[in-house]
């Protein structure tokens, strides 16, 4: 687990060991699911193996929406049906179906919802996407927790939001987590970008409603891509952040003929590498 171990990689080795012993000390919560908020565009079957355990599973950070969020919708985002459902539960699953295509990497069918209240279980999952996160917050506990479990290894995906509005609710709450590191740009040839598929070159990973409503694939004045990331004190990215892009749309809409194929193509590309990435720094 996380909190005895550094490596993330070292991690999913003991985690594979622990499943020969036995299957139920792996994954101390079982699979939940939650209403998503954006409806009939998130649906996914359920598939059929979605309790076999695995070596790897992703992990779906859930979080408060901030009182202003123009996402949050009310009620309690316990329950679903809030900001940290946006790409949710078809962008995880159609990530973690080209995964296991993609990669041999013994990935389980479903996501996991992760909520850091729950005690220690944010632990036992070394990789979170959170979807949304300028509309996020984190109070002081939750900050802690979030911050101790990267220090401990883990591995924090933000994505899907755009431009300045968004950033000023990003980026204070990111700050709680971490006051004292700065969020760096990574240069084009960092190994996050190389350690599958060589992606030096990057387009902005456009996003599918800005693209239906206003012809532009961002939201508001987020038309410049941004590859950002906060660092521990070896270097290794703990906090992945694309700004200004939307690679849950990517997954989301990877089998939907309006959404560009390029753009899928490359946000698939770009999960796979942070994947490996993680299992591997």
């Amino acid at each position: 687990m996380l909190n005895k171990l550094k490596s993330p990689r070292a991690v999913y080795w003991l985690g594979a060991a622990l499943l020969i012993v036995s299957g139920a000390i792996y994954g101390q919560r079982a699979f939940r699911e939650y209403p998503a908020l954006e409806g009939a565009e998130s649906e996914a079957a359920l598939p059929p193996d979605y309790q076999t355990p695995a070596e790897f599973v992703v992990g779906r950070l859930m979080y408060p929406p901030a009182a202003n969020s123009r996402f949050g919708f009310g009620g309690n985002w316990k329950d679903g049906n809030s900001s940290w459902t946006i790409d949710y539960p078809l962008g995880d699953r159609n990530l973690i179906r080209l995964l296991r295509r993609l990669t041999t990497v013994d990935v389980r069918s479903v996501e996991q919802p992760v909520d850091l209240d729950d005690g220690d279980d944010v632990f036992n999952w070394p990789f979170l996407v959170a979807s949304n996160v300028g509309s996020w917050d984190l109070n002081d506990a939750q900050a802690a927790k979030l911050r101790e479990y990267l220090l401990r290894g883990g591995f924090l995906l933000c994505d899907s939001y755009f431009g300045t509005r968004e950033w000023a609710g990003f980026e204070p709450v990111l700050k709680r987590v971490f006051p004292d590191r700065p969020i760096v740009d990574l240069p084009d040839d960092h190994p996050i970008f190389t350690t599958v598929y060589d992606l030096k070159q990057r387009t902005q990973v456009r996003n599918m409603r800005s693209m239906r409503g206003r012809g532009v694939g961002y939201r508001d004045d987020g038309s410049i891509p941004h590859w950002r990331a906060i660092l521990d004190d070896s270097g290794r990215v703990m906090v992945m952040m694309t700004f200004n892009n939307d690679l849950g749309d990517s997954w989301q809409y990877a089998d939907n003929p309006v959404y560009p194929q390029e753009d899928s193509n490359e946000g698939i590309r770009l999960g796979v590498n942070f994947a490996v990435y993680d299992m591997t720094h």
